[in-house]
């Protein structure tokens, strides 16, 4: 449904995404994440057509992305989404619908439909005394009028409150479910670790890893083993509060060994623990290898 090969693009002599190549099929949410200035947000406003590449190709639901008959099968929520507070979320909505030629009888429908799923009770009042989580609402269900078959999501839950935050996650999952292609920008590595299919990690303008979390974490991550004894053995640190010294080790080897240790100077191991890392373990290690990112947009 997202097809981008060698994605670039150059502003004067700085190069902002380079090279980036990924595929999205239907029905799968797609994280893209990174350190400010990573690329991300031009990357997905490509993916929109709303900045011309300066190299490479993105299609999006089999149309090129510069394509305006593209946006017709498209949702794009941006991270900064200024609302018309004049009108109701309601008339909002409809304002859109009409933009996009949706019959009457189907737009009323479909946003009575999706503000019940939204749980946005209020969508008869101005948009400009709604808080913020109710405005982020409106802007998903604006994304929605046209029933696309591809959402662009920019930091959906940038600056929500947690309870907000998690519907709004949730429901993006929902999305995919449904069988809709979902990308989106988040910096909420939980959350992008708990609902995504696979993930690009994109640092200094490039893809520096990509595939889902588990494959991410095999081929960048470590899995450490903290293995308790009951006697100090080489390279064992002791515990506050216990009697019980703290070893950690990368293999079920060396585990066997530190066993092997403390049972030879009279102790025993009373607990092994496996660490295993986090995406945001990963994400911070990938970017501490490429540290010169300040200042790019």
């Amino acid at each position: 449904m997202i097809e981008v090969d060698d994605l670039r693009k150059e502003y004067g002599g700085f190069t902002a995404v380079e090279g980036s190549s990924f595929a999205v099929p239907e029905g799968e949410v797609f994280g893209i994440v990174g350190p400010n200035g990573a690329g991300k947000t031009t990357t997905l406003k490509m993916l929109a057509g709303l900045i011309e590449p300066s190299d490479g190709t993105a299609h999006v639901a089999g149309y090129d992305a510069e394509d305006p008959e593209m946006r017709n099968y498209l949702g794009f929520l941006p991270e900064e989404s200024p609302l018309y507070e004049d009108m109701t979320a309601r008339s909002y909505l409809h304002f859109f619908a009409d933009l996009y030629d949706v019959p009457d009888a189907t737009a009323t429908d479909r946003i009575g439909r999706t503000l019940d799923r939204l749980e946005l009770d209020h969508r008869d009042r101005r948009i400009g005394d709604m808080s913020k989580g109710m405005k982020r609402k409106v802007a998903i269900a604006r994304s929605l009028v046209n029933d696309p078959d591809v959402l662009i999501y920019d930091e959906p839950a940038s600056g929500l409150d947690p309870l907000t935050t998690n519907y709004i996650v949730e429901f993006t999952r929902e999305l995919a479910e449904s069988g809709k292609t979902v990308v989106f920008s988040a910096h909420n590595l939980f959350h992008v670790e708990s609902i995504c299919d696979r993930v690009a990690v994109m640092n200094d303008g490039r893809i520096v890893a990509r595939g889902s979390v588990e494959a991410i974490r095999e081929e960048h991550g470590q899995t450490a083993y903290h293995v308790y004894t009951t006697v100090e053995v080489e390279g064992a640190e002791p515990e506050d509060d216990t009697e019980t010294y703290r070893s950690v080790v990368a293999s079920m080897d060396a585990v066997e060994e530190t066993r092997e240790r403390a049972a030879a100077a009279g102790g025993e191991v009373v607990d092994i623990e496996t660490h295993t890392p986090s995406l945001e373990d990963i994400f911070l290690d990938l970017a501490a290898e490429s540290p010169d990112v300040e200042g790019r947009p």
